[in-house]
């Protein structure tokens, strides 16, 4: 019993201690990282500390002959700067057609005369709608019509002789003119299983083959859609916060991206009454002139002046900077014989693509850093050179 009592005694003392150890590791851990991560703070701080007493010794210290900076500069030339608003728009063709059936019903197609992309004049014959129902109506009338105009004559002659009444002879003619009459409105029917064109233009859609059932339109589309690509117009959706500044009248740049960037300036004629409560825009049309590089669809980028300054003066979005008094770029001044870097304040006014105007802190011949710009300080000595050693 004794023997039991001891053995599992000891097998809780070496449970516990082995416990006990597994904890003091893992603290331990928990603490060696702590202290690496304290340490690398400390560093980060120590190593930007040393870096800037390098530069303010470097400013100083008269015995030390700083190697120039190399860098690249650009001299402050005044000229035109424009601001425009970038909207997205497309080519749209003035006029387009939708053929719908003369008979505003439709038919089966019996044959069609039209491909997609054919040149097509107005009127020309485009499909042939099945018109037996129709025309087997005719006959029947054709016949009656015979038989009745066989006994209008006969009637007049009778009473061409005094046999029979002046009554039966209008009977024997209303029964001609009726039949007339009937025939000529079924004749017109057929006709009107006959599909033309409503303009002259291209054959855009041709979307129906013979056999199927030709309405004009579907679930899909237009079945037979002309386009006339003489009169083309641009249109793009302007955002209402530019009402006040877009209307008709308003001068427009129109750049293809899919037509080697190509250009063309053109006025608004058409500008919407209403914003769309969605997009919280409204509409702008403007005409641009037939060319064979213009196609309907076609993607536009649609580009408004809203801002220009004939003699501004303008510098490279990435070369402003700022600190705890504002924005500044720096600059390369001539000072004792060297070129050195200096801080120029600047106000700055609008911004497109990647010039930005400078209201204020420059002038004409200022000469900025364009390149390296980024770890300069006050007073460095810089150079151009490439070949300074």
């Amino acid at each position: 019993m004794k023997k039991y009592l001891i053995g599992f005694v000891l097998l809780s003392f070496i449970a516990s201690s082995c416990g006990s150890s597994k904890k003091d590791e893992a603290g331990n851990l928990n603490d060696k990282k702590a202290e690496l991560q304290k340490l690398k703070g400390e560093q980060t701080k120590l190593t930007e500390e040393i870096t800037k007493l390098e530069k303010e010794i470097a400013k100083v210290d008269t015995s030390v002959v700083a190697k120039p900076k190399l860098v690249a500069v650009a001299t402050i030339d005044p000229q035109s700067f424009e601001h425009f608003i970038d909207l997205q728009g497309k080519v749209d063709a003035t006029n387009i057609a939708y053929v719908a059936p003369p008979n505003g019903q439709g038919g089966v197609v019996k044959a069609l005369y039209v491909k997609q992309g054919q040149s097509i004049r107005k009127g020309q014959v485009l499909a042939r709608l099945d018109d037996q129902l129709i025309r087997q109506q005719i006959e029947p009338l054709r016949v009656q019509l015979t038989s009745a105009e066989d006994t209008y004559r006969r009637t007049k002659n009778l009473w061409d002789q005094g046999i029979g009444t002046y009554q039966q002879v209008l009977t024997a003619q209303t029964q001609v003119e009726t039949l007339k009459r009937n025939i000529g409105v079924i004749q017109k029917q057929a006709a009107l299983m006959t599909v033309t064109a409503p303009m002259s233009g291209v054959a855009e859609t041709v979307n129906v083959r013979v056999g199927e059932t030709f309405t004009g339109m579907t679930a899909n589309g237009p079945q037979i859609s002309i386009v006339n690509t003489g009169s083309l117009k641009i249109t793009a959706l302007v955002p209402e916060n530019y009402l006040g500044r877009v209307g008709v009248g308003t001068t427009l740049q129109v750049v293809l991206p899919n037509a080697n960037n190509k250009t063309l300036t053109t006025k608004v004629n058409v500008a919407g009454k209403i914003i769309d409560p969605t997009s919280r825009s409204f509409q702008i049309e403007a005409p641009v002139p037939s060319d064979p590089s213009l196609k309907p669809n076609q993607i536009a980028i649609v580009k408004i002046k809203d801002y220009n300054a004939p003699n501004a003066i303008t510098i490279p979005l990435n070369v402003l900077q700022n600190d705890e008094k504002g924005k500044y770029v720096m600059v390369a001044v001539k000072e004792g014989g060297k070129t050195i870097a200096r801080k120029r304040q600047v106000q700055v006014g609008e911004l497109y693509g990647d010039r930005l105007e400078v209201k204020s802190g420059l002038q004409s011949g200022d000469v900025i850093v364009t390149e390296g710009y980024q770890e300069l300080y006050e007073g460095q000595a810089l150079t151009t050179d490439t070949q300074a050693k």
